[in-house]
């Protein structure tokens, strides 16, 4: 981590004025930064930030790879990533040697941090490197008193969910249907961008654990009372719809939506659907989602105040 010179303001400075200390925040601080080496040495990159006109050249070049948008429609452009960087937003990139293979970008927000898009080179994946940038985007925060990070991801990519919620220890907070409108990318195709937003509190147990290299998968045996199964898999791939009236309900994905897409849109659209009425449904009603499963499954309760004596 580069630290901060000494009376610089940064953009954290907006979120520490009237606030008390966190206790122990500076061993928190050095604790998340020494994390944050560890990462990137187990992935075998570079990380830091970016600031020239050519690295925010080189990170847009990155996006548009990684999601292969409409040309006319791209993911970001160099000029806002500049500005957001100048205005002490994160702007990262994770390097091997001399070369770009991931990239975060953040705005600062009146929650803290939303990290607004974050890639990784496709041949570079498997590496945990895009764990690594997100360990390095925790230090960072909490270096410049940021203890709040969120982002939106879709719930029918169940890799993505077990990396946001159980390798990172993050907590879906808002069912967001058709949050971006029509995206038409290499990635998210025709298909309607529902989205959780996730919320990751960078200073809790849960989130130190996982940044130490400690997944933080839910499984039932964790949680008490009566546990049913409101969405699965039917036998021909297609959704099927259960009960939702347990004190625990969980709520499988697609094994691969991607694949699904392409292969059965039709399927991929009924899937979209009912992972929208159900746990978007589920949420809206105040079940809290704990985690994510290592059986590809949302696990919801009923949170403290909702559960049956």
């Amino acid at each position: 981590m580069t630290p901060t010179p000494a009376g610089a303001r940064t953009g954290g400075d907006l979120y520490r004025a009237d606030r008390e200390p966190e206790p122990d925040s500076g061993a928190l601080r050095d604790r998340a930064a020494e994390a944050a080496d560890r990462a990137a040495r187990a992935a075998h990159v570079e990380i830091r930030e970016l600031h020239t006109l050519g690295e925010m050249a080189d990170a847009c070049d990155l996006f548009q790879r990684v999601w292969q948008p409409d040309p006319t429609n791209p993911m970001i452009n160099s000029e806002l990533m500049t500005v957001v960087s100048h205005a002490g937003g994160y702007v990262a990139g994770t390097y091997e040697g001399d070369r770009l293979i991931g990239a975060g970008v953040g705005l600062l927000s009146t929650d803290g941090l939303h990290s607004h898009i974050a890639g990784v080179d496709e041949r570079s994946r498997g590496r945990e490197v895009g764990y690594a940038l997100k360990v390095y985007q925790r230090a960072w925060c909490l270096e410049r008193g940021i203890t709040r990070v969120t982002w939106t991801f879709d719930p029918l990519v169940g890799r993505n969910a077990y990396f946001n919620l159980a390798k990172l220890g993050a907590t879906p907070a808002e069912y967001l249907a058709d949050f971006y409108g029509p995206m038409s990318d290499a990635i998210n195709g025709d298909d309607l961008s529902d989205r959780l937003l996730a919320r990751w509190d960078l200073s809790s147990d849960r989130v130190a654990l996982a940044c130490a290299g400690v997944p933080q998968p839910v499984d039932t045996e964790d949680l008490a009372g009566e546990v049913v199964i409101g969405l699965d898999a039917a036998p021909d791939g297609r959704p099927i719809q259960g009960r939702t009236d347990g004190d625990v309900v969980l709520v499988a994905v697609p094994r691969d939506i991607e694949a699904l897409r392409r292969a059965d849109p039709s399927a991929a659209r009924g899937w979209r659907l009912a992972v929208r009425e159900v746990l978007g449904g589920l949420m809206a009603q105040g079940r809290q989602v704990r985690g994510f499963g290592r059986d590809g499954r949302y696990v919801l309760d009923r949170g403290p105040e909702g559960r049956r004596p």
